[in-house]
C-alpha cells in the first residue's frame, strides 16, 4: 500500500481532475466519492483503478468490505488534509478513481421498449447529473449529452447523479448527425420526440408506448435549430400560474414521469 504525505505528482493529477476537463480526458479516469456512487459502480463493474482511504483512522465496516471486494486494485493511505482537498469535504474516509469509459453509443441497448434521453449543450454539470437521476428513476436506458456542453464527469455531475450515472450508460457525442446515424442502423423505430414550449401536442396526449428517444434542450436556448428539424414530434408541457417554463432538469423528469406511467399502465392491461 502506497502513502502519500504530501503534494506529490500523483495527488496533483488527481486534483487537477477535479476541476480540469482536459486533463480528466488525458489521465482517463475521475474521482468519485460517497457510499453509494462508489457502492453502485462496484456492484456495476466499472473498472476503479485506485482507492485513495484516510491514513489517519481506521476503515468502516463498509469501506472494508469494499475493499475486500477489490482485492487487486491499488490502495493509497493518505494524509487526511489531502483526502479532504479531493472529496471536497472535510469527512471523506474513502475516495474511488474509477476508469472514464469511452462514448461509445453501442452501450445504449436499444430494444422494443427503448427510451433514450437527449440532453442537448447543457451548461450545467448539476443538471445533467440531475437528467441522469431522472433517467435512471424512470427506466430510460440511456443518456446522451450533445454538442458543445458541460461534461458528464465533472464532480457537480457526478455527485447529483447519486450513483446513477454508474447505472444507466452516459455518453457524450459531437452532434445530433452521430446520435441520429446510430438510431438508424438499429433495427428498431425509433421516434424521435423533442421537447418545447411551443410543442404541438401535451405530454399526456402523446403515446410514448413506443421506442422514444426523447430530446431536452438546452438550459436558456432550448432545442438547437439541427434537432427540432430531426424531431418526429415537439411535445410540450402544459403548465398554469406565473411561470413561463420549467428548467431543463425539472421538465426532463416531469416528461420521463409521463413515460414511465403511460408504459406500466400498457403493460398492466395486456
Amino acid at each position: 500500500m502506497q502513502r502519500i504525505s504530501s503534494r506529490n505528482a500523483r495527488f496533483q493529477v488527481w486534483q487537477a481532475s477535479l476541476t480540469n476537463r482536459t486533463k480528466r480526458q488525458r489521465s482517463g479516469e475521475f474521482l468519485v466519492q460517497g457510499v453509494r456512487p462508489i457502492s453502485v459502480a462496484v456492484d456495476n463493474g466499472w473498472p476503479v483503478r485506485t482507492v485513495l482511504t484516510d491514513a489517519s483512522r481506521p476503515l468502516s465496516r463498509w469501506a472494508s468490505d469494499l475493499l475486500r471486494r477489490l482485492p487487486d486494485v491499488e490502495r493509497v493511505a493518505m494524509a487526511p488534509e489531502l483526502l479532504a482537498e479531493l472529496g471536497e469535504k472535510d469527512e471523506a474516509e474513502l475516495i474511488a478513481v474509477l476508469e472514464l469509459p469511452a462514448d461509445d453509443l453501442g452501450r445504449i441497448p436499444v430494444g422494443p421498449d427503448f427510451l433514450g434521453v437527449v440532453f442537448d449543450r447543457p451548461t450545467g454539470p448539476g443538471n445533467i447529473g440531475s437528467i441522469i437521476r431522472s433517467a435512471d428513476a424512470f427506466g430510460a436506458h440511456g443518456v446522451i449529452v450533445t454538442g458543445h456542453a458541460a461534461d458528464v464527469y465533472d464532480p457537480k455531475a457526478v455527485r447529483a447523479t447519486t450513483g446513477s450515472l454508474f447505472a444507466v450508460p452516459a455518453v457524450r457525442a459531437p452532434s445530433h448527425r452521430e446520435v441520429l446515424d446510430w438510431i438508424r442502423r438499429t433495427d428498431v423505430p425509433v421516434v424521435v420526440v423533442g421537447t418545447d414550449e411551443h410543442g404541438t401536442t401535451d405530454v399526456d396526449a402523446f403515446d410514448f408506448t413506443q421506442p422514444v428517444l426523447l430530446l431536452i434542450g438546452n438550459e436558456t436556448a432550448g432545442l438547437s435549430s439541427a434537432w427540432q428539424e430531426a424531431a418526429d414530434h415537439l411535445v410540450r408541457i402544459p403548465i398554469t400560474g406565473s411561470a413561463s417554463s420549467l428548467n431543463a432538469a425539472n421538465a426532463a423528469t416531469a416528461v420521463l414521469y409521463e413515460i414511465s406511467r403511460q408504459r406500466s399502465h400498457s403493460f398492466k392491461t395486456r
